[in-house]
């Protein structure tokens, strides 16, 4: 299975893929999983996150979406939130700022009395052939963006989550199996692994679980923004099942997760990789 060849510029907007990606909109069901929860989700304008959010109404939760500037697919994510009865507040910015990071907690703060779910999902990449091509400004922001954002939003959340409160960070199957072209992106997953369990130890005596989700290709615009045209054309298909996987197939581990029913799923690792094994 492979999609036709396509290119958009960074970050990507969902309505320009070609096939458009599943977020569960016509197939997530819920049954109330996470009544009464607020959460906060990074990158939830697209893509993993959009799915997620998605769920997350349907089980019962508040949402907060952070996103950067794709304004056309947030106010999309938003529509299906409140469609599902729950309040969604949209939250723009850059979460490579530790301000905005800090802002993000705030906001959510104010608006839901407190966090019982953050979603450390935001992420960059991009493709680059060899080290000397990796210009140091990028870098320095996939690092800011990937794993520096998940410490400063968990640093401000923590102080607002009660026992039985879940933190979820989107590590990658690259942690493992790292393509040489993604270098600065696997060292960030293999980083928000690392902190998810770390999290897990510090935080246990608190009643919060840290956990994260290990994705392997997902049909997200993340690809067709960050990839030559001939990659997106093959994207997926070197994994067991032979296919990237939906943003939809995500969702029902991040709600697992976040819900009351993962009580005692503390330093996990999960992953939905098309059958890729991780260590």
């Amino acid at each position: 299975m492979s999609q036709p060849s396509q290119q958009q510029t960074p970050p990507g907007v969902t309505a320009d893929m070609e096939p458009r990606p599943d977020h569960g909109e016509e197939s997530y069901r819920g049954s109330g999983r996470l009544a009464g929860k607020a959460a906060v989700i990074t990158g939830g304008d697209s893509g993993i996150g959009r799915a997620v959010a998605i769920a997350y109404a349907r089980e019962g939760a508040d949402v907060l979406v952070s996103y950067l500037d794709g304004h056309e697919d947030a106010s999309e994510t938003r529509r299906w939130v409140e469609d599902a009865g729950r309040k969604c507040v949209l939250m723009a910015g850059d979460v490579a700022d530790p301000a905005h990071c800090r802002a993000i907690i705030a906001r959510a703060v104010r608006k839901f009395g407190r966090v019982d779910v953050l979603v450390n999902n935001a992420a960059f990449q991009m493709t680059r052939d060899s080290i000397e091509d990796i210009p140091d400004e990028e870098w320095d922001r996939t690092l800011a963006i990937n794993i520096s954002a998940f410490f400063h939003l968990a640093k401000a959340a923590v102080p607002h989550m009660r026992p039985g409160s879940a933190i979820i960070g989107s590590t990658s199957v690259n942690s493992d199996s790292p393509p040489p072209q993604l270098l600065p992106y696997n060292v960030t997953k293999a980083g928000v692994a690392n902190m998810a369990g770390s999290l897990a130890q510090m935080l246990g005596p608190r009643g919060i679980r840290a956990n994260s989700v290990a994705p392997g290709p997902i049909w997200t615009p993340l690809i067709p923004a960050t990839m030559p045209a001939d990659q997106v054309e093959h994207f997926g298909e070197d994994v067991p099942l032979g296919r990237p996987g939906q943003p939809a197939e995500l969702a029902p581990v991040y709600v697992m997760l976040a819900s009351d029913e993962a009580g005692y799923v503390s330093g996990a690792r999960i992953a939905v990789t098309g059958g890729q094994p991780i260590l």
